[in-house]
């Protein structure tokens, strides 16, 4: 490591995620158990797949859904996120209005903001204990440029329709009185996100599911999608409709092997920090946290006072792999904790806990996207670039409507339907995204050393990508 890391006498690299160390590594339930026929069988036991299950048992108690998961349910990104249920579109209003317009862009904007509360809803009404609290999320610049780029995000929301209730600029006694980050120069504040322990989400919702009726098989990977059915080596589900709902897991799929980038990002948290502490940063209303880097950081206080902090590492892997449970590289250990640190000097003399990694899906063009192709009964939902905890959500709903055939206010949204070409073959996809992120490490460099507007590096990387 670059940096000394103090890590704990318990610490752990991997092992899925540390949202999971209270009760342990789930047990995988019984796997598929032959030939089997449904109504709709739903490939990935995430966030997207068992909403999408939970809203369509809801809906039609009479269906016979099946869900096919190759580890455990929560094994990827829905257990190891950063509980970021945020209001943020997965993509941009530009490009949505592009194809349907701006009214469109803004009803989607809207529905983000409205799924929050209704993820918060049902975890109440479904006894769902995942330390959910809605404080908020805050914004920091740390320096001129990233001053500049807030300032910039301020005036883009507003022009989308975001009010002084949706976002507003802090005062600088503001910005203290909730979060004092060192350096922090300007801030943003919105209303928009809830505080949440992602493992307990994604397991009360798997038990919420199965109270519904809905089958989940785990330990069952699916090798291949076709019309109507679903391959695994436990046999074949035929149905009516086959969900993708893989995300960062899609490239395992032959034939969806570029249609979305696994990106990785990476997690820090700490120990139990003391009051002490808590008295020099505050953080006493659960905001969310994040900052206008390129090489962009986001945490939360967890419930049981620690700071998990998070940052995209290394962010892909040659040929689309994934990680190995989790396991996360030193270099990356290293360069959360010195970011963490120099935000929070208060946090050096303590100690590392826990460390992993997962994967999100990047779609070609950083928009997510929902379909259901009633002729071949194939659908999916994802590519959500890192906001998917909320955007799962409106997504499982949408895909219940699109399903059952009915015209909603959800199946108008403009990405419904929406498609867009895969990723480059290797090795350019490697060496682009590769080249992206450090553009985007020299261009922070620069700027926090003194330049005071966007470094021309970022402007290049997010041209080669496409952002």
């Amino acid at each position: 490591m670059s940096v000394r890391v103090p890590l704990s006498d318990t610490f752990v690299n991997g092992d899925v995620s540390f949202w999971y160390r209270a009760e342990g590594i789930p047990r995988p339930g019984a796997p598929l158990d032959g030939d089997t026929e449904a109504d709709v069988a739903i490939v990935g036991a995430g966030y997207t797949g068992l909403w999408t299950a939970y809203y369509l048992a809801k809906a039609r108690p009479d269906l016979r859904v099946v869900v096919l998961e190759r580890e455990f349910a929560g094994y990827g990104a829905s257990g190891r996120n950063g509980g970021w249920l945020t209001g943020d579109l997965a993509g941009t209003p530009e490009r949505f209005a592009r194809t349907h317009g701006p009214l469109a862009a803004r009803t989607l904007q809207r529905a983000m903001f409205d799924s929050i509360d209704e993820v918060v809803a049902v975890a109440g009404a479904e006894g769902i204990d995942a330390d959910i609290v809605k404080g908020g999320v805050m914004q920091v610049a740390t320096n001129a440029a990233q001053d500049a780029r807030l300032r910039a995000l301020l005036a883009h929301d507003r022009a989308w329709g975001w009010t002084k209730d949706d976002l507003r600029l802090l005062t600088a006694a503001e910005r203290e009185s909730r979060i004092r980050v060192a350096g922090a120069v300007n801030a943003v504040w919105s209303p928009h996100c809830a505080r949440i322990q992602p493992a307990k989400l994604v397991r009360g919702l798997l038990r919420a599911v199965r109270g519904l009726g809905v089958k989940v098989c785990e330990r069952t990977p699916v090798t291949e999608l076709a019309a109507r059915k679903a391959v695994t080596p436990r046999g074949t589900v035929t149905a009516r409709y086959v969900i993708r709902a893989t995300e960062g897991f899609t490239a395992d799929l032959k034939q969806y092997h570029r249609a979305w980038l696994p990106m990785n990002s990476s997690m820090i948290v700490t120990e139990p920090l003391p009051s002490s502490v808590w008295e020099a940063i505050g953080w006493n209303g659960d905001e969310l946290l994040g900052d206008l880097a390129h090489y962009y950081m986001y945490a939360q206080r967890t419930a049981d006072d620690r700071i998990a902090f998070g940052g995209r590492g290394k962010p892909y892997l040659y040929g689309s792999r994934v990680d190995d449970r989790g396991q996360t590289h030193n270099w990356t250990i290293s360069a959360l904790w010195e970011l963490l640190t120099g935000m929070f000097p208060a946090v050096a003399d303590h100690r590392v806990d826990h460390a992993w990694s997962g994967v999100l899906g990047v779609p070609r063009d950083w928009c997510s996207t929902v379909h259901v192709d009633h002729a071949s009964g194939i659908g999916w939902a994802g590519g959500y670039t890192g906001h998917g905890v909320t955007t799962a959500n409106l997504a499982g709903r949408t895909l219940r409507d699109l399903i059952l055939g009915e015209d909603t206010e959800l199946t108008a949204l403009p990405w419904v339907g929406r498609r867009v070409r895969g990723w480059e073959p290797e090795p350019l996809r490697y060496l682009g995204v590769h080249t992206m992120y450090r553009l985007y490490r020299m261009a922070d460099a620069r700027e926090n050393a003194g330049l005071r507007r966007t470094s021309a590096l970022a402007r290049i990387a997010d041209t080669i990508t496409g952002r």
